[in-house]
């Protein structure tokens, strides 16, 4: 395993993040495909014996189950000093007022929700799921400063939106003093490049660090362009990320496939390598729901692409409408 910098904080992460929206009570919340505790465990306790120690999770996923089974796992598979446990706020977690966003009411409740959830007394990093366009933003970083503060999160980070504003973000946050974001968790992969335009340069030039959601593409770069699987069928969220330059898609998966087979390697490995190597990436953000899953990420790093294959993995891409902000 490679241990990295955070972004410009002294924390040290695996570059390969696992991510936990995989593992929860498939009959609760929105993702039927989730594994139940059982079949979960075993890829918490193999990510830790890979060496990984950066778990990401989030309190709406799988109406938090999510982080209840991970902070059983942690508590049982490893140190909470050597493991960086990453949650989010902001989606819906109760019907009526004030269920969800990001006001200071909803953020103070749920971080206390989210701690007792994952057994923890603080997270290693806190991060805001998405944008809440009816809260006033000074409110919003202000209570995620205050949490800090408080102990209950060592550094706070955003997730997908639009680079002015997250930009918007960072000024008003050193303006007043306030902790920083020091991480961007964004949508990218080899299918889905417009981060590249704006969020990419301002991250590095604000030396924040980039933890990429869905690398794979919700696994689409990991199999032949027709195959489907469980989770691509049900999967309403996914179904958006991907309905527009189908042509030029195709032709990114065949690349990938085509590569992965000189190389003798799989697509997943080429796929992840590309993310890997985008300047400001820290730790793409990997989900794993069979046992290869884990091996091929990890494999990946070893996966040097030469300027050769950059250029044949990216000649095909075409401009894609913004996705994942939803």
């Amino acid at each position: 395993m490679e241990y990295v910098k955070l972004g410009r904080t002294g924390l040290e992460v695996s570059r390969i993040c696992l991510g936990c929206m995989t593992y929860g009570v498939p009959e609760r919340g929105n993702h039927p495909w989730t594994l139940n505790e059982e079949a979960s465990r075993p890829f918490i306790k193999r990510a830790i014996e890979l060496g990984i120690n950066f778990f990401d999770t989030a309190n709406v996923y799988s109406d938090g189950t999510s982080e209840e089974i991970v902070g059983r796992a942690l508590k049982d598979f490893a140190k909470r000093e050597d493991v960086v446990l990453a949650t989010k706020v902001h989606g819906r977690m109760h019907p009526g007022p004030n269920g969800a966003g990001l006001s200071r009411k909803a953020i103070f409740r749920e971080i206390d929700a989210s701690l007792t959830r994952l057994g923890t007394d603080y997270v290693d990093l806190y991060q805001i799921h998405r944008w809440d366009y009816g809260t006033p933003l000074e409110e919003t970083l202000e209570a995620l400063h205050d949490v800090v503060k408080a102990g209950k999160a060592r550094y706070i980070g955003a997730s997908s939106m639009y680079a002015w504003q997250f930009a918007k973000a960072l000024e008003i946050s050193r303006r007043n003093g306030w902790t920083q974001f020091v991480t961007m968790q964004n949508y990218l992969n080899l299918l889905y490049r417009e981060e590249e335009r704006e969020m990419l340069p301002l991250c590095k030039d604000a030396g924040v660090g980039v933890i990429p959601w869905s690398p794979l593409a919700r696994g689409r770069l990991t199999r032949p362009w027709n195959a489907e699987t469980e989770r691509s069928r049900t999967d309403e969220f996914g179904k958006t990320l991907h309905n527009a330059a189908h042509e030029a898609d195709r032709q990114v998966v065949e690349t990938t496939l085509s590569i992965a087979t000189e190389r003798n390697v799989s697509q997943a490995q080429v796929a992840l390598a590309w993310v890997l190597q985008k300047d400001g990436v820290a730790a793409p953000i990997i989900g794993a729901s069979k046992a290869h899953h884990l091996e091929d990420a990890v494999a990946s790093l070893g996966v040097k692409l030469t300027g050769a294959d950059l250029k044949r993995l990216e000649a095909p891409y075409e401009p894609h409408g913004v996705a994942g902000f939803a």
